[in-house]
């Protein structure tokens, strides 16, 4: 080693004269950091810090000042320095980067100049020059070629650029977006109808039980709700055109949303000077009115629909809906038929083989005489059932609105709502609360109210009759008896019965599919082998025969009938009757007879201003009249 290595002073001359030839060589040395494509090393020219795999990291990265790495604390002049813990010049010493606590480097400074051991710390001046900060990561001057002590990290790992930093949360992120996908509102359970289906959780406060498994939540956000924002502006157009004017709370109770959700739309469609404000009100809102602007685009809505009721249902939410509150899932008890046959006389031999039916949620062939009970037993299996279920009021397909909810077929069951000016919510009102419902279709039914019904002139869709029935009870009363030839209603029905879902035609030509999720009750005074098909009979497991009552079952029955028409109850009128106009004829009980044997008698004592009671004349008088071609 030479004498001026041992003198600091002779070394701190050398460093500086060292520090204004690389200032003059800035651009040579500034192209040595420039990314580019590996090229084969010169002799003389530096090495890299440490050997990288594969192509140069991120080539499109510009160069930027790195942070100084090797400074001496300020603490610890350079001057003072052991000459045997300093290295050799041109080397660099390993490195602990604190990105943290860097300062940035100067954009004057030439990019690229190595950081030289036992320079003046920074804030300590210095007669001859100034001492800028240097990154550490930067290569040797070119005429000297100096081999790295220890390896240290690549450079595109140290610097700060977002570029080239590495983020630690990127394999976290693209986990959590799995874990989203996989629980998104359009994906829904995987799992098959009947089997354990996992309910999300309710409105805060809601807890899910078998009278009400699920109930649907507010939505925060128009995109967390699956609100399509476009048919929201149409439906607030057309409610303004028919209404004139409006509140914005009352705009927002027109279609169903909370009027945090609504109230930017109108905004919006104020400062487009498409609707106007008329006056304030004393609730610090406005009543909206329609500018001719607003008016025209709200004709041209009104020609496309005219619908301006509750913003649509995605369809999607609504088949996971069904999912949640399946009638499959339900498997009532022998309790649960009892307290639904509670107002109905069944035999118990009856109730054992209605119950695996109606547990099963699939479907059931009830046939025997008429009169016997058989539309009165399918109207109440839904009883054995939970009590409610959340339907949407539309459902938006693509575009298309089609109703779901029927106030002729739905019986409303809303739970509490908040009073007062603030609504606290907690649930989605654009869905409704029902009884599980229970349709009964008779001889009136045709294959149009199997599919759905369009209007052309509103342009909004009626969903079907099994649609409405979903999560409930469908009832073909008098089956075989309908407009429509019954091999038409089989062919329709023969896949949905099997595979528990439906395909339906929508006015645009688009066809959907959609849950058959309901207990299909074929209710008929005919032989079904005489109906239907072996093909079709196994798609109905259960066929059960409501048969005729035995005499006890008649005599309870006209007690029970006697306090429901208000006829006081004579026993021995009910063996006159029995004795005298059933057995000498072998005529058969059946079980609407006391109801319409005790009715008659009624009508004939208020028609002769008689004393309403139960006697033989009477029953002689009814018996004619009900029996006369019978």
């Amino acid at each position: 080693m030479s004498t001026s290595s041992d003198n600091p002073d002779a070394q701190l001359d050398a460093l500086i004269s060292r520090i204004h030839s690389l200032t003059g060589a800035a651009k040579k040395t500034a192209n040595l950091t420039t990314p580019r494509p590996a090229t084969p090393q010169q002799p003389g020219q530096p090495q890299p810090n440490q050997p990288q795999q594969g192509p140069p990291a991120l080539p499109n990265t510009r160069p930027q000042s790195q942070p100084p790495q090797n400074q001496s604390p300020p603490s610890q002049p350079p001057a003072t320095a052991s000459p045997a813990a300093t290295p050799p010049v041109g080397a660099r010493p390993p490195m602990t980067p604190t990105p943290q606590a860097m300062p940035a480097a100067p954009p004057s400074r030439p990019v690229g100049t190595p950081g030289v051991p036992g320079a003046p710390a920074i804030g300590q001046p210095n007669a001859n020059t100034p001492t800028r900060p240097r990154p550490a990561n930067a290569p040797a001057p070119p005429t000297q070629v100096a081999k790295p002590q220890a390896p240290k990290p690549a450079p595109v790992a140290q610097s700060p650029t977002p570029q080239a930093t590495a983020n630690p949360k990127a394999v976290p992120a693209a986990d959590a977006a799995k874990a989203d996908e996989s629980e998104a509102p359009t994906g829904g359970p995987k799992q098959t109808l009947g089997a354990a289906i996992e309910i999300p959780a309710g409105p805060l406060g809601f807890k899910g039980s078998r009278d009400e498994p699920w109930r649907p939540v507010e939505p925060e956000t128009l995109y967390g709700g699956g609100i399509n924002e476009s048919i929201l502006e149409a439906i607030v157009y057309r409610y303004l055109l028919t209404a004139g004017e409006s509140e914005g709370r009352k705009i927002a109770d027109q279609v169903k949303l909370p009027f945090r959700l609504v109230e930017p739309i109108l905004t919006r469609l104020k400062m487009e000077q498409n609707i106007a404000y008329k006056n304030a009100t004393a609730t610090n809102d406005y009543v909206y009115i329609l500018t001719e602007t607003g008016r025209q685009i709200a004709r041209n809505h009104s020609t496309d629909c005219t619908y301006f009721g509750a913003c649509p249902v995605q369809l999607s939410d609504y088949i996971k809906s069904v999912k949640y509150q399946t009638i499959e899932g339900q498997y009532p008890k022998k309790a649960d038929l009892v307290r639904a046959f509670s107002d109905l006389l069944i035999n118990p031999k009856m109730l054992n083989r209605l119950g695996p039916a109606i547990a099963s949620g699939r479907g059931m062939f009830l046939f025997g005489f008429p009169g016997n009970g058989k539309t009165s037993i399918a109207e109440r299996v839904t009883g054995a059932f939970g009590k409610y279920i959340w339907i949407p009021r539309s459902v938006d397909v693509d575009g298309d609105i089609m109703r779901v909810f029927d106030p002729m077929n739905h019986e409303i069951a809303m739970p509490e709502e908040s009073s007062g000016l603030l609504d606290i919510g907690g649930f989605d009102k654009r869905w409704v609360r029902i009884k599980r419902p229970t349709i009964v279709a008779g001889g009136e039914l045709t294959m149009e109210m199997l599919e759905v019904l369009h209007n052309p002139e509103s342009k909004i869709s009626e969903s079907p009759l099994q649609m409405k029935s979903n999560c409930g009870t469908l009832v073909i009363d008098d089956f075989g008896r309908q407009k429509m030839r019954v091999d038409e209603l089989l062919n329709r029905w023969i896949v949905p019965l099997e595979k528990r879902y439906d395909y339906l035609n929508m006015a645009s030509g688009k066809k959907i599919q959609v849950p058959f999720d309901q207990l299909v009750i074929f209710s008929t005074n005919l032989e079904p082998k005489d109906l239907v098909d072996d093909a079709f009979l196994r798609r109905i497991p259960y066929k059960i025969e409501v048969e005729n009552p035995p005499e006890q079952d008649f005599r309870k029955l006209c007690e029970i009938m006697c306090r429901v028409t208000k006829v006081p109850y004579n026993a021995d009128a009910i063996d006159y009757l029995v004795e005298a106009h059933y057995k000498p004829t072998n005529r058969p009980f059946r079980n609407c007879q006391p109801r319409d044997l005790l009715l008659q008698v009624r009508n004939y004592c208020l028609y002769n201003d008689l004393e309403i009671e139960l006697k033989n004349e009477y029953l002689d008088f009814a018996c004619e009249n009900y029996f006369s071609v019978m």
